[in-house]
């Protein structure tokens, strides 16, 4: 039997047709792979002497083949270049193949979506010095499956900065680290289910995908009323059902109220008195722009709060880094639930967000997009008092998105007209849950998604289709 894999520094899969030795079949092989564009024009081949040997043919039965196939157009051949891929030789698709499908709509030419920070402001040069100092000191089992827990340097620093900059109680044993909170919410879900949690509580604004993936898991979710104090969380204990709740108090996403004091107590009470669960998505906890950033949650009862953050927004969500401060009554189900080895995030990535942490590069950057995004927002209220009044902005001054209020009626119109401008926002609406009691008309502005080039364009664009 031949092998069908030629090496040429890397790997060639062709499989001749018909008995091996015979020169007509692997002309026909090497013709079919370029006709489908599986050898693209350009592309070396592996000298006679390596297919031959890799095929089980002779050597010159491999370099006729060739010959051939430069007469005939589909290679060519120069001394010290090799044999290649002829470039005129494109590839013609069979009249079976679909036709590629072109994406329903275009990209708006400006962008206002909420849920992502400004990506051109990604440190690429101090992440590359960290990835070189990572990868230098990185211990050879780092190339390992690894510990389901995540990397132990990522954990040890992580515990130390959400201490110092969020108040959270954490040691390296409660961290799981994961791709982000999807992938951590969808870990709770298994959990849930598994503890025979029927019901998890969530806000009656916030992100369907969240909510879906609770849904998936096979768990109800009861609307929990929202007002300008947060979620009413002394209403949890008539919810006989729910055995977790999911709350973003540090900033209620996505109408930009954090979650009032006596709030904060009722809920940690109702978790203690029932055995309970509150989900803490700490999403953007680190930009307040007029005090200090409201703690976490999670100081108040370490035992009853499961900590989620990520680096999606204070960096960027092409990261695929989070992490998870669980009690440690959860830690095993958590990490069973996430698999027998740390398959989620890739070790050089963490060992490199470990040593950004750890160098100061994280709060140095930090601190800079927390003054790049609070400029955002005072440009935004500026432009609303001078070009639109009437359009007030509610939530605190905090995150990478505001909320605008708008009359009865005008959400779906601003949208709509919105979309003719070419210019990508979202109403309010979209967040609400199905069951919420209290209707607003409003926008969510993301105003942390634009570059800095395409800013001004965006908010001319933004102020042109307000009432």
């Amino acid at each position: 039997m031949t092998d069908p894999w030629a090496t040429f520094g890397a790997d060639l899969h062709i499989d001749p047709t018909g008995a091996p030795g015979l020169r007509a079949g692997l002309m026909d092989a090497l013709r079919e792979a370029v006709r489908t564009g599986r050898l693209a024009p350009g592309t070396r081949l592996p000298s006679s002497r390596t297919l031959a040997a890799d095929l089980g043919m002779a050597r010159n039965t491999v370099a006729d083949a060739y010959a051939e196939l430069v007469a005939e157009g589909w290679l060519t051949a120069r001394q010290g270049s090799g044999t290649r891929v002829a470039r005129r030789a494109e590839p013609r698709r069979g009249a079976s193949a679909p036709p590629r499908s072109r994406p329903p709509r275009s990209s708006p030419a400006y962008s206002l979506m909420p849920g992502s920070p400004d990506l051109a402001t990604f440190p690429r040069a101090e992440w590359l010095k960290a990835a070189r100092r990572a990868l230098t000191a990185a211990p050879n089992e780092a190339f390992g499956y690894g510990d389901p827990l995540g990397r132990i340097e990522l954990r040890t620093v992580l515990a130390d900065y959400l201490s110092r900059a969020r108040g959270v109680y954490a040691d390296p044993e409660r961290i799981v680290i994961c791709s982000g909170f999807v992938h951590g919410l969808m870990m709770m879900g298994k959990v849930l289910r598994e503890r025979r949690v029927r019901e998890v509580a969530v806000e009656s604004y916030g992100l369907d995908v969240h909510t879906r993936l609770l849904v998936e898991a096979g768990l109800r979710i009861p609307c929990l009323p929202l007002d300008e104090l947060g979620s009413r969380t002394g209403e949890l204990p008539a919810m006989r059902g729910a055995g977790a709740v999911l709350l973003t108090p540090a900033h209620q996403f996505p109408t930009g109220v954090p979650l009032h004091p006596d709030r904060r107590a009722a809920a940690v009470d109702w978790a203690r008195s029932t055995g309970g669960l509150i989900l803490e998505d700490d999403y953007d906890g680190e930009f307040r722009y007029d005090r200090q950033p409201v703690g976490a949650l999670q100081g108040l009862d370490p035992e009853r709060v499961v900590y989620f953050g990520t680096a999606s927004k204070s960096m960027a969500p092409g990261l695929r880094l989070g992490w998870m401060v669980v009690p440690q009554s959860l830690v095993r189900e958590v990490t069973e639930a996430k698999g027998v080895s740390d398959w989620a995030s890739g070790a050089l990535d963490q060992l490199t967000l470990a040593e950004f942490i750890a160098s100061g590069a994280y709060d140095r950057h930090v601190r800079s997009m927390r003054l790049r995004y609070r400029s955002r927002r005072d440009q935004l209220v500026a432009a609303l008092a001078e070009r639109a009044p009437s359009i007030k902005v509610s939530g605190i001054a905090a995150g990478l998105h505001a909320v605008l209020e708008l009359p009865e009626g005008g959400e779906a119109d601003v949208v709509r007209a919105a979309a003719w401008q070419g210019l990508g926002v979202e109403g309010l609406s979209f967040y609400r849950h199905p069951d919420a009691e209290v209707r607003r008309e409003a926008l969510v502005i993301g105003y942390g998604t634009p570059t800095d080039s395409a800013w001004a364009g965006t908010l001319d664009a933004l102020m042109r289709v307000l009432p």
